[in-house]
């Protein structure tokens, strides 16, 4: 049973963690580096990129997962390590032996992430020496620094901490994640790392998280590019007063809290979308199959005209349909109940495929919310899906005519 959901990094036993400027970022006022060690892990797992254009750290981090049970993640944001040839691999690979090093565990025990510019070489002399500086940084309250240093064009810190009580003992699940753009479904340019004190077994922590990304990292949306560098690592301390996870209840009731978290994460994720002004939330019910519903609200919050819509505060809902249609989904467009939603109201715009008339003016205060919902009702089965998403500005345009100046 879930306890307590908090927006912020708590502390989880077993970890400690810590956020630095190394130099990797021009301005010495922003963090650019974190650390996150677990002494004594029990269970990791990864989840990783689609794009097969994949960065240094994606194919280090994947070949470390499957040889041990990592202890370390180390992050660097500015540079993306991403396109830079076998210089990129050694000099991820380097990192990693840096870092076991310091911390006296073996290099496949190190994780690497990165995230920033691709096609740059990593300034490895400012990283080196960072990792030496970061790891007398590192204590159990870090890990709001870290939140800060994964940071690229976020405009906020991201991180979700849970409390869930199993087997009559209370566990916490804490993640921190990073991603404003350059986010598409399977996966994001996203980083996503969770930590708990919970002990779990390497294979159920593998699935669990598996099947948690699936429902949340991967049903977000800003522009439509799926990053070189994206993942989602998880690790376990399996502190002893903490509940073991072993019974198929204590697995239900752990890879809940899991989704929970990784669900709102991914919905910070999308609410912080370049120049983004709100988040978008598709809920797709009645489909014969979940693989209906997840193709029709992914491609509604994906679809560039649907975004820009929203930025105009204009119900112009003929383009929600428009992208369910060519999603691959299968329905029938004569059984579509749709409706949009906020906390200023709701609007019904179509009855059994027929469309309504309603008032403009409820319309616009309705779409005026930093959270708007499309929901769309196929009536034609049980399943559903939710996909999250963000309105496409002006500012997104600028942001990212300028990234590299």
């Amino acid at each position: 049973m879930i306890k307590t959901i908090e927006f912020k990094p708590l502390p989880v036993k077993g970890f400690t963690a810590g956020g630095i400027h190394c130099g990797i970022k021009g301005d010495a006022g922003k963090k650019d580096l974190a650390l996150i060690y677990c002494k004594n892990a029990v269970a990791a797992a990864g989840v990783f990129t689609t794009n097969i254009t994949r960065a240094a750290p994606v194919t280090i981090s994947s070949k470390h997962l499957e040889a041990a049970v990592p202890k370390a993640i180390l992050v660097n944001s500015g540079n993306a390590n991403a396109c830079t040839g076998e210089q990129g691999m050694q000099d991820g690979i380097s990192s990693a032996h840096v870092v076991a090093t310091a911390l006296s565990i073996a290099p496949n025990e190190v994780l690497v992430s990165s995230t920033g510019i691709i096609g740059v070489p990593l300034p490895m002399n400012a990283l080196l020496s960072g990792i030496n500086a970061i790891v007398p940084t590192l204590d159990e309250a870090g890990i709001a620094k870290a939140s800060e240093a994964i940071m690229t064009t976020d405009t906020f810190a991201k991180a979700v901490s849970v409390e869930v009580e199993i087997g009559g003992k209370t566990g916490r699940i804490t993640g921190i994640a990073k991603g404003s753009g350059m986010i598409h479904p399977n996966m994001a340019t996203m980083l996503g790392f969770v930590m708990t004190d919970m002990d779990v077994e390497d294979d159920c922590l593998k699935s669990l998280l598996k099947d948690a990304t699936a429902k949340s990292f991967n049903m977000i949306s800003v522009d439509g590019d799926t990053s070189t560098n994206d993942m989602v690592l998880a690790l376990a301390s399996g502190d002893a007063d903490a509940p073991c996870i072993r019974t198929p209840e204590e697995k239900a009731a752990f890879y809940q809290a899991l989704l929970t978290l990784s669900t709102e994460l991914a919905k910070l994720i999308a609410k912080d979308g370049e120049g983004a002004t709100k988040l978008l939330e598709c809920i797709v019910s009645g489909a014969k199959k979940e693989s209906d519903a997840v193709l029709a609200s992914k491609a509604v919050i994906s679809s560039s005209l649907v975004k820009a819509a929203f930025f105009g505060n204009d119900a112009n809902w003929g383009r929600i349909i428009c992208a369910m249609g060519y999603s691959g989904a299968q329905f029938t467009p004569e059984k579509i109940d749709l409706k949009m939603a906020s906390e200023n109201g709701e609007i019904e715009l179509m009855n059994q495929g027929t469309p309504i008339i309603f008032d403009e003016d409820h319309a616009l205060k309705v779409l005026s919310a930093d959270t708007v919902k499309i929901l769309a009702n196929l009536n034609d089965g049980d399943a559903e899906a939710t996909a999250w998403g963000c309105d496409l500005t002006y500012e997104y345009v600028k942001i990212n005519g300028e990234y590299r100046s």
